[in-house]
């Protein structure tokens, strides 16, 4: 996924209110820019990190600028969520994902219950395929983790995901890793273990487990390999 535009460089000052960053710009300005990211960002908010902004098209909105990526130690790590699913579908396309080679059309926004919508459904053939994307942006000691606070709806994902699984069709929940840092996944039982606990359980009965690191530029971000899973940490 190419930016179409130069990032522009600075420091973070401050993250807060959830959607708001305070960013030191390379060329003197100080900005406010949104920060699409609902996580705790945890590891990736310390005042001083450098950081790239985009600058949207619209120049109508409040915040003109938008958090892309933030420097820890030596990679980039994307926290914009906003461009997540844009990815994984976009290295689904592109082949890169060998789980699920040969798809013939991706749809997004899938409602699978009354309270409930999933990412992506795939289809190929009459094989239909259920995915939920969740973005990692946290790492420890080599381990890529999500999630980084204590996440209720990814719980209930899993549990629909379960659902559809146990109608027959394949289910997928997909880790895209934005940090190059890593060399494998696991779930953050540290900080969420009712759900690393799901995770576990809805794995041993079938639903797909996967995850994929990306290369991050301030030209562009891809998904470009599989990164091992383990469930048992």
């Amino acid at each position: 996924m190419e930016f179409g535009q130069i990032l522009q460089q600075g420091r973070l000052v401050l993250r807060y209110k959830r959607f708001l960053a305070d960013v030191a710009m390379d060329d003197g300005r100080l900005l406010t820019v949104h920060c699409p990211n609902s996580g705790s960002m945890s590891g990736c908010k310390e005042p001083g990190s450098p950081v790239l902004v985009s600058l949207a098209d619209n120049p109508k909105r409040k915040y003109g600028h938008t958090l892309e990526m933030v420097r820890v130690g030596t990679t980039w790590v994307g926290i914009n969520t906003a461009r997540t699913n844009g990815l994984v579908a976009e290295a689904i396309r592109a082949g890169v994902v060998a789980e699920l080679a040969g798809i013939e059309m991706i749809r997004p926004e899938i409602k699978v219950s009354d309270k409930s919508r999933l990412d992506f459904l795939l289809t190929r053939g009459e094989e239909q395929i259920y995915v939920e994307v969740k973005n990692c942006s946290l790492a420890l000691d080599r381990a890529a983790m999500f999630p980084d606070a204590v996440t209720t709806r990814g719980a209930k994902h899993l549990a629909e995901l379960l659902t559809l699984r146990q109608t027959g069709c394949r289910a997928v929940v997909f880790f895209c890793v934005q940090r190059e840092d890593v060399d494998y996944f696991a779930p953050a039982a540290h900080i969420d273990p009712g759900y690393a606990q799901a995770l576990r359980e809805v794995a041993a009965q079938g639903v797909e487990v996967l995850a994929y690191g990306a290369t991050l530029s301030p030209e562009a971000i891809t998904i470009v390999r599989p990164l091992p899973v383990r469930l048992d940490l």
